[in-house]
């Protein structure tokens, strides 16, 4: 049983409506790493030449728009031009910096035509011009031109083979950044001797720079052997053409090439700052918070299991005040089924056939993007009452979970949480509410 307050100790908001408060938390840690908070004191002095921006991902349109905001109330009489790409849908007005769409994760031609454009548009600069490039997460599916050699449609057969085996966002970057013309830091050096300023939103685990997006801007350490060992790894097969990109030696800038040595990298936001605004929002709220960190990686549901198993043996430990588990990073699903779903709800659904309805333990878990994988949903939420309404319905999570089906789940049970496009994306948020109980 949760714990029932008597008049004397009214209720807290999280006790009173725990999905309501849930998903009003994540309400609260997606603002604070919206492209609006994180430009203030953040603007580099203008040029004596241009000023051009460039980016890509699911917060470039949006960076755009407040750079632009910020741009024209402190520096008014200097020009400022350029171009971006974001994911369908995830488009915002601007007036001086054009804003592209494109397919993601699969990169689609519209990808490749905006990357060819900021190829060309950096290439006219000199050594008295700026760039500003504003790099998030998706950015490496959208700024799309692949390296000499390879076709689009043999990157795309490559990147979704990558997408369904369940590898980590790392080596999925790593096979990109060498099958790309852009990415990698080869915009940087198309650019130089211009300087250029990196502004990052992170969605990567651990934070790293040159991993975002896959690292336009940044020299990339790593080489063209590493990605091949990835793809015979997962045993996925490759063009000829792909094959004999990778056995080719690495043509990738190194952070000694002297064109670097002006730039200028900045991460505005990562996951970590999410959890810390939902974090501070639960104890003012007299929650008391765990974190469980803001990197994990590993299969979706696994991780679900795994923290479903620490909320029930959390639960049967005596406290006075509701507590509640924050994670972040990025998990991976390895696709076996034929159902729709993302890693969010695969993670919940695992979470959800570990528990069992056990009382006092609610949850929710979002990408912050607003987009659960390729669904219209974000995520979902999950309340101990939702096992008893799912055997009700014939609804058995097992099932569902072999099949990579925890949309359909939760969507039966008018659990998923569907936002649209934050325009922002620092990857998984993940809450775990447990109750105290009554002796």
């Amino acid at each position: 049983m949760t714990a029932i307050s008597s008049p004397e100790t009214p209720l807290l908001p999280c006790e009173a409506d725990p999905l309501a408060w849930l998903r009003e938390l994540a309400d609260t840690a997606v603002a604070a790493v919206h492209p609006d908070a994180l430009l203030e004191g953040q603007l580099p002095e203008p040029p004596a030449g241009r000023t051009l921006v460039v980016g890509a991902g699911k917060a470039a349109a949006a960076l755009a728009a407040a750079l632009e905001r910020a741009w024209q109330a402190h520096h008014p009489e200097a020009p400022l031009s350029g171009l971006v790409v974001t994911r369908y849908g995830h488009g915002t007005a601007c007036e001086q910096i054009e804003v592209l769409e494109a397919s993601h994760p699969m990169p689609d031609d519209l990808g490749e035509r905006a990357a060819r454009r900021m190829l060309e548009a950096v290439g006219e600069l000199g050594e008295e011009d700026l760039v500003i490039a504003l790099i998030s997460g998706g950015g490496s599916a959208l700024m799309s031109q692949p390296a000499p050699g390879v076709s689009l449609a043999e990157k795309q057969a490559v990147n979704r083979a990558l997408l369904r085996c369940g590898a980590p966002i790392r080596e999925i970057n790593t096979v990109r950044r060498h099958l790309s013309a852009i990415k990698g830091g080869r915009l940087a050096v198309a650019a130089h001797p211009a300087r250029v300023v990196t502004w990052l939103i992170s969605d990567v685990p651990g934070d790293e720079p040159s991993l975002v997006a896959s690292g336009p801007t940044l020299p990339d350490g790593s080489t063209p052997a590493e990605a091949l060992a990835i793809l015979e790894r997962h045993a996925i097969r490759v063009p000829a053409s792909v094959r004999e990109r990778l056995m080719q030696a690495c043509d990738a800038p190194s952070a000694e090439d002297p064109g670097f040595a002006r730039d200028e990298t900045r991460v505005l936001a990562r996951a970590a700052d999410a959890m810390e605004a939902a974090r501070a929002a639960a104890e003012a709220a007299g929650v008391e918070v765990r974190l469980l960190g803001d990197d994990l990686e590993g299969e979706a549901r696994e991780l679900g299991r795994a923290q479903a198993r620490l909320a029930l043996a959390l639960r049967d430990t005596p406290r006075d005040r509701p507590l509640l588990l924050l994670s972040g990073g990025e998990t991976s699903v390895t696709v076996t089924g034929h159902g729709r779903g993302g890693r969010n709800v695969e993670y919940l659904l695992g979470l959800a056939a570990t528990l069992q309805g056990a009382e006092g333990i609610h949850a929710l878990a979002i990408d912050t993007d607003g987009i659960d994988g390729s669904e219209d949903n974000a995520g979902a939420l999950y309340a101990p009452g939702d096992w008893a309404r799912a055997g009700a319905m014939k609804l058995d999570p097992n099932t569902h979970l072999s099949r990579n089906d925890a949309y359909t789940f939760f969507e039966a049970l008018d659990r998923l949480i569907v936002t649209g496009p934050t325009r922002t994306n620092v990857n998984d948020f993940r809450a775990i509410l447990v109750l105290p109980r009554t002796p």
